[in-house]
């Protein structure tokens, strides 16, 4: 488990993946509501240079970045609007997550979807800090001690 003091240490830590990210990975951020998950997906854009601040895609529920406006492509998905595990073959995840990072808000929403991803898991704690806890997979082993 990791503390992360407060926001600006939530982006930091989205900055710091930024730096370790390649097409075909799939980062997962849980937690609850306000919990830091948008936070890290904003650091973690902007280092790969979206200018400007990135939207939550709450209601579009899978916003799109390319090159040359982020160094490689991205997909931020946001499933809180999921209710069905059948709703996601919908939005053509799939097709797009071999040359794409896919950064995916919620994935609780779809229990199981995404075995192979680095799982961030938030949780607030009593002081307002927040607590990461992460499962690192094979293909982060050998990167996730750079974090």
């Amino acid at each position: 488990m990791t503390l992360l003091a407060d926001p600006a240490a939530s982006d930091d830590l989205g900055v710091r993946l930024a730096a370790l990210v390649q097409p075909g990975d799939v980062i997962t951020l849980a937690g609850p509501l306000g919990a830091g998950k948008t936070s890290i997906a904003r650091g973690l854009l902007s280092a790969l240079g979206l200018a400007g601040e990135a939207p939550s895609p709450s209601f579009a529920i899978v916003q799109p970045y390319a090159p040359p406006e982020v160094r490689l492509p991205v997909l931020h998905v946001d499933l809180y609007r999921i209710e069905h595990r059948d709703e996601m073959e919908e939005l053509g995840l799939d097709d797009a997550a071999s040359d794409s990072l896919l950064i995916v808000e919620w994935p609780e929403r779809a229990p199981g979807y995404w075995p192979h991803a680095l799982a961030l898991t938030l949780e607030i704690m009593p002081d307002g800090a927040r607590a990461l806890t992460a499962r690192v997979p094979a293909a982060w082993k050998a990167r996730w001690h750079l974090i």
